[in-house]
């Protein structure tokens, strides 16, 4: 097993235990961020794109409105308004104008985002089995737990 001042190479203790609890967060989310792009990069999307569409399936025919897949995503996005044109422009999703008020656009997910999706569902499903195969169910509850209860301070 490695420990994180190992990992990050560095010689100093932590200033606490909160500290590296932190840090230890940080840098196997990003270790797992990054094996799952490279996982799905050669489909040609992003993790955020991947997480959007994610969104927008989930959402069923009806759609939602940008501010709405925003709120949904993992992880917060600058600028919604630019994923969801790439998305749009890769012929993923499809955005409508909705009645009087013009600013109000419902985006839904299209056959072929639905398609992509698909074909990534086992992979990503595979990817997530390895990752987190050196945990056991009930370590995994333990992590999803914690993590819940420390967002639900933030």
């Amino acid at each position: 097993m490695s420990d994180l001042k190992t990992e990050i190479k560095q010689s100093r203790p932590f200033g606490s235990i909160q500290e590296e609890a932190h840090l230890s967060i940080i840098r196997t989310a990003a270790m797992l961020t990054h094996a799952f792009n490279e996982a799905i990069r050669d489909r040609g999307i992003t993790g955020t794109q991947y997480n959007a569409l994610r969104v927008l399936r989930g959402a069923g025919p009806q759609g939602l409105c940008r501010n709405e897949v925003r709120d949904r995503l993992v992880a917060r996005v600058p600028d919604a308004t630019r994923l969801l044109d790439r998305l749009e422009r890769m012929g993923l999703i499809e955005r409508e104008r909705q009645g009087e008020d013009r600013r109000f656009v419902t985006t839904r997910i299209t056959p072929a985002g639905l398609a992509l999706l698909a074909e990534l569902d086992e992979p990503v499903r595979e990817l997530h089995q390895t990752q987190l195969a050196v945990a056991d169910e009930h370590e995994l509850e333990t992590v999803v737990s914690v993590l819940a209860r420390l967002r639900s301070r933030l």
